[in-house]
């Protein structure tokens, strides 16, 4: 099996693991966060983030945690740019866009849910794992910068 194939089966697990638990009326919102992390995409961007940190010397398996915050931001822009008010699009890699599954309110919900707990996840990276604590605030320094209006 290739690196790319096993880092992809980590990254597909770590992203399930990372969507919160919600308990009460909330509790529908962990299952519209997996309806669109789960819709089928390559999980190019995770990659290349675990494969650069391999190239500078590092272990991908070190950039895991920063992997799955970047395929979360990715994934609210994606529920965010289908929306009636962006591109209206009905169809995301094949299957009902998370506004025409869920409605409108709850895809916004969604979205904005991930960009939070994008943040939330590579904190985990300093609390789960040890990662050295600057290294995280620069993560999230760059991740908010690039996700954001300059991004």
């Amino acid at each position: 099996m290739s690196d790319f194939n096993v880092y992809i089966e980590k990254i597909e697990s770590a992203l399930s693991r990372f969507v919160p638990e919600v308990k009460g009326e909330l509790e529908d919102i962990p299952g519209m966060l997996l309806y669109s992390l789960e819709g089928g995409g390559k999980r190019v961007r995770p990659l290349l983030c675990m494969k650069f940190c391999e190239c500078v010397g590092g272990k991908a398996e070190d950039a895991l945690y920063f992997a799955c915050a970047v395929e979360f931001v990715h994934t609210y822009s994606l529920i965010h740019d289908d929306l009636p008010c962006m591109d209206n699009d009905d169809i995301r890699r094949g299957k009902p866009s998370s506004h025409k599954k869920f409605g409108e309110a709850n895809a916004l919900l969604a979205g904005d849910a991930l960009l939070t707990h994008a943040f939330g996840i590579i904190s985990k990276a300093y609390s789960e794992v040890g990662t050295d604590a600057e290294k995280c605030v620069k993560a999230v320094g760059e991740l908010s910068e690039f996700a954001g209006i300059n991004g």
